[in-house]
């Protein structure tokens, strides 16, 4: 599904879309704060001797938000990494299985990694784990991630039941 598509959709689909979409957009914008941080580091320890304090934790915890946000938006737009070779020679209808297929798989995995991260956030939560300088408890991380793996989900259903149409379609 091409951005374009995305925009011109009504219903499920098209508010699915521009929310994973927008959800992106938020990650992209977090990186950008995470360089800047990085960027003001840098600068005060090199003419100020004082490095912003905790940018390795606010790092590390930006960096694993964001890699999540664009999930949604990579399984929606078809940008996941493939393997070509394999299916170079092979007719549209089996490309059409293989595609299908993948989104099941990546729906399976939606599914599984939302569970095991809910109870992983549980569990820093209940043992309180906090980084060290700037003591951000480690669990609020997972709630943006848990809100990818929830739009990884919706987006990878959405390209299921469309490549099950394809598929049918011949």
């Amino acid at each position: 599904m091409t951005t374009e598509m995305q925009a011109g959709s009504s219903g499920f689909a098209g508010t699915a879309g521009r929310l994973i979409t927008g959800w992106a957009l938020l990650g992209g914008l977090l990186l950008l704060l995470v360089v800047t941080v990085n960027m003001v580091s840098i600068i005060g320890s090199n003419f100020f001797g004082e490095p912003f304090p905790g940018d390795f934790e606010l790092t590390e915890m930006g960096v694993a938000v964001a890699v999540f946000s664009f999930l949604p938006y990579c399984q929606l737009v078809g940008a996941n990494v493939s393997a070509d070779i394999f299916t170079s020679g092979a007719s549209r209808r089996m490309i059409a299985f293989f595609t299908l297929l993948g989104s099941l798989v990546a729906l399976g995995f939606a599914i599984l990694l939302i569970w095991r991260m809910y109870f992983g956030m549980l569990d820093q939560k209940e043992y309180d784990y906090t980084t060290t300088i700037l003591q951000i408890p480690h669990w609020i991380a997972f709630i943006p991630i848990l809100i990818s793996l929830a739009l990884l989900a919706v987006a990878a259903l959405l390209t299921l039941l469309r490549d099950a149409s394809i598929l049918s379609k011949g």
